[in-house]
């Protein structure tokens, strides 16, 4: 199954729901919402369920924690984090999510009736590789654990970044 994320908003509460293979193809349309959602003067809580993923990447995972990080340094807020899944609930574990975020394992009963976030269309690989960048790094300032695990990635994408921008300077100069 493909992956699909699920938005919707009441009253200054939003609800996201990934579902399904969670990519960063389908991830990278978050960022807007996320900057809509944060800018609401209403804003009251976010909560995030992935009971219904069956897999999501690393670049997915980062873009929750800067979602939270987010959340923390604007509202001084933990967002909740629904998790019905074992294999999906060992991974948050394992990378400290529960240190960010409510983490809990319980359905929900009622949802907000959601709709598709639309994916963004023809994105610049620049683009993508700095949220790819953004996303991990993230990620590393979780916790001691996740900053070895990804360190050294994060250090090959920002090389590799900047070898891309190399030839664009050098043109412009």
């Amino acid at each position: 199954m493909s992956g699909q994320i699920l938005v919707a908003a009441y009253d200054g509460v939003y609800e996201l729901k990934f579902v399904g293979d969670v990519r960063l193809t389908v991830s990278s349309a978050i960022d807007g919402f996320v900057a809509h959602m944060f800018n609401d003067e209403g804003f009251k809580s976010v909560l995030i369920d992935l009971s219904e993923v069956e897999a999501i990447d690393s670049t997915s995972l980062g873009l929750l924690a800067k979602l939270s990080i987010e959340a923390k340094r604007r509202f001084d807020y933990a967002p909740t984090l629904v998790s019905t899944q074992p294999d999906i609930t060992r991974i948050l574990l394992t990378m400290g999510f529960d240190d960010v975020f409510h983490i809990i394992d319980t359905p929900l009963q009622e949802s907000a009736q959601l709709t598709e976030l639309p994916r963004v269309a023809n994105t610049r690989e620049e683009e993508l590789r700095n949220r790819v960048i953004d996303a991990h790094r993230a990620l590393v300032s979780m916790n001691a654990r996740n900053h070895d695990t990804f360190k050294d990635l994060v250090a090959a994408l920002e090389a590799e970044a900047d070898e891309a921008r190399a030839p664009q300077q050098a043109a412009s100069l």
